[in-house]
């Protein structure tokens, strides 16, 4: 195991019995074994989890819809930053009141940070859409690269949702396979829509853009989703590297137990 695959600090000598005994996913488990609908379920609620939910999604889009509404209705650019950074940071102050995770809610609020700064100092609306757009196809870019280099960025952001680390790797070739496929559409998905979207910033009419923006915020991201689910939910199983990691605590406990039980039982004889 990979020092990517678990927690740096970790004991020596755990006996395999014990291992498979604890965490019940030895090291011998097949990379090509066939998914079970339960994984498959488990696949889809980590996937619902790591990209945000109808939640995440909705506080994700509302600020920048807010912002296009307003400025289409009265073309002021201060206004419509204002309303929308204020939606953004109003949405997380519910989620730290309601205690709910704000991961989501907080990338959305910096986003929608740098947009109001851009869209501030500019004057222009096109000021408050270009850092995410420069974001978007940057991650397009990445995705891609990534993908052809053989080290798919998909598997590094939902390692750990999968408790399975880095160890697609060097133990999941299957795995490994579905996050390049998966790494690779989420790259043509993203330059496909940001090639669309540059154009319009060059040359097109300010509304015309945060309307477009708008409409292609969704639909490419939940096509982009649909394939990763479609390629992890036929990939093997994920390895998972956190309870190897316990199942190997609790073998050293037991194997230090037992030779403490021997020592004393040593003495007694003695």
């Amino acid at each position: 195991m990979t020092s990517f695959d678990k927690p740096t600090h970790q004991p020596t000598g755990p006996s395999q019995e014990a291992r498979a005994r604890h965490a019940r996913v030895p090291d011998a488990q097949p990379s090509d074994a066939e998914p079970t609908e339960d994984q498959k379920a488990v696949t889809q609620a980590a996937l619902f989890d790591a990209f945000g939910g109808i939640r995440g999604t909705i506080e994700t889009m509302l600020p920048g819809l807010l912002f296009v509404m307003i400025y289409t209705i009265n073309k002021n650019v201060q206004m419509s930053a204002i309303a929308a950074g204020a939606v953004a940071v109003g949405l997380v102050i519910v989620r730290l009141v309601r205690k709910d995770t704000v991961k989501h809610a907080f990338s959305g609020v910096f986003g929608v940070g740098v947009g109001v700064a851009f869209a501030l100092f500019t004057g222009t609306a096109k000021g408050f859409y270009l850092p995410g757009m420069i974001y978007g196809a940057g991650l397009g870019v990445a995705f891609t690269l990534s993908a052809l280099v053989g080290f798919p960025l998909l598997g590094v952001m939902l390692g750990p949702v999968f408790k399975e680390n880095l160890s697609w790797r060097t133990r999941n070739p299957g795995r490994k396979k579905a996050y390049t496929k998966a790494s690779l559409a989420w790259g043509l998905i993203f330059l496909a829509k940001y090639a669309i979207l540059f154009p319009l910033y060059f040359w097109g009419d300010e509304t015309q853009l945060g309307w477009v923006l708008i409409a292609l915020k969704l639909p490419p991201m939940v096509l982009a989703v649909y394939f990763t689910w479609l390629f992890l939910a036929k990939a093997p199983p994920p390895i998972n590297v956190l309870a190897e990691w316990e199942a190997e605590e609790a073998a050293e406990k037991e194997r230090k137990a037992a030779e403490k039980a021997a020592k004393a039982a040593r003495n007694q004889q003695a």
